[in-house]
């Protein structure tokens, strides 16, 4: 154990954030089971109701002269829940963003239909359009390369339970990958078919493997997948 993450002591369970579990902290790293719902930052119309926001007030233990604060490694969109890292501090933040894809991702995530080939992996260069949403294209040069594995784990009459090995974290890569091949994620408003009845988006960060900022360990965190996952694909 590293001297960063020796005798470590954070604050105290009164400054716990709302929407937000913490699943492990030291002085480099903070590591959180976020819910659905909740922006991982600002986007201009939500400034408090971030995740970034409620861990800066966490760290500076509702002190707002505190010096503490947190730095954006990666994101979630706000509708998926589970695993998400920020750095605490400025070497930390470099080093995981470099080393970023490296990283092991996966998701869990529930989609129309049942799948003809039961895993495999989708490829495609993806761009985004002028009113923010991403799409699939042939030319490299007017896209990037977004690489997304897939397995499926359960299925039932009207769904599939995927296990998703995020290869390169493009935006709103899975539920686009996802979305073209004819499986969307269910309840996906934005690539997905509407009116189907299931309002929460089914896709959840799983699970995250990196290596410490300073110590250079191994490590894996794990989020539990929502209960309603389950109710969906039961036999």
């Amino acid at each position: 154990m590293q001297e960063s993450q020796k005798n470590f002591k954070g604050p105290s369970k009164r400054h716990q954030p709302r929407g937000l579990s913490i699943l492990y902290e030291d002085r480099d790293i903070l590591v959180v089971d976020k819910a659905s719902g909740l922006l991982t930052v600002s986007n201009g119309k939500v400034r408090e109701h971030t995740a970034y926001y409620l861990l800066t007030d966490y760290v500076r233990k509702g002190n707002q002269k505190s010096r503490n604060r947190i730095f954006i490694v990666h994101r979630l969109d706000r509708d998926t829940s589970g695993v998400i890292v920020f750095a605490k501090n400025g070497n930390a933040k470099r080093y995981l963003q470099d080393e970023w894809q490296t990283f092991k991702k996966t998701y869990h995530a529930i989609v129309h239909g049942k799948l003809p080939k039961k895993e495999g992996v989708i490829t495609s260069y993806v761009a985004e359009n002028r009113v923010h949403k991403m799409y699939s294209v042939d030319n490299p040069k007017k896209g990037k390369l977004a690489k997304t594995g897939y397995k499926v784990l359960r299925e039932s009459k009207k769904y599939s339970l995927l296990e998703i090995d995020l290869i390169t974290g493009r935006k709103n890569q899975i539920r686009v990958h996802l979305s073209e091949q004819g499986w969307p994620v269910v309840g996906d408003k934005k690539y997905g078919e509407k009116g189907k009845g299931v309002s929460k988006l089914a896709l959840h960060a799983a699970s995250l493997t990196l290596f410490h900022p300073d110590s250079k360990e191994e490590m894996t965190f794990e989020a539990k997948v929502p209960a309603y996952f389950n109710s969906l694909v039961k036999p």
